[in-house]
């Protein structure tokens, strides 16, 4: 269990283990297949819990722009996208799996260096901290409930972006 409930340290706590995972994807010596497994679960479990629990308490606040928030779900649907060509290739380690590695690890740190460099510096400055602590709770628990629904398989992610 995290040592914080501040949404803000959850969200970043979540995007440095997704460059870990991207490390592990990337070397010959992991187990490649478990850490792309684990990083499509973790990916769309901590998007949807974004979309559904944060973004939408952010957008009331006025010091939060809300065309970053909208441009943030934007960038998720990009990211699924990218994790869904990853997953549709067939051999672990080859060079189309790494070509599609490097477009979702693009895509992806883009979206978290954004998301830090607007959202959420917008949220540590301006909402309070019982209340990010209250979006961090809604944030886990949405976040569990989709790893609990093995929201990363293919099939899923493939739901995703046709929806």
């Amino acid at each position: 269990m995290p040592q914080t409930q501040d949404v803000v340290e959850l969200i970043l706590q979540d995007h440095r283990r997704m460059e870990e995972l991207f490390r592990l994807m990337r070397s010959v010596e992991a187990d490649r297949a478990a850490a792309l497994k684990e990083f499509a679960d973790l990916l769309v479990a901590h998007a949807q819990a974004e979309e559904a629990k944060v973004y939408p308490a952010l957008k009331r606040y006025k010091n939060i722009d809300d065309e970053e928030v909208e441009h943030g779900e934007h960038e998720h649907d990009e990211g699924n996208e990218a994790l869904l060509a990853l997953l549709e290739v067939e051999e672990v380690g080859s060079d189309e799996w790494d070509s599609k590695l490097e477009e979702l690890v693009e895509a992806v740190t883009h979206h978290a260096d954004e998301e830090e460099r607007t959202i959420l510096n917008g949220a540590r400055e301006n909402v309070a901290m019982d209340r990010r602590e209250e979006l961090g709770a809604a944030f886990l628990e949405e976040r569990e409930r989709q790893l609990k629904a093995d929201c990363g398989s293919i099939d899923n992610v493939r739901r995703i972006v046709k929806a």
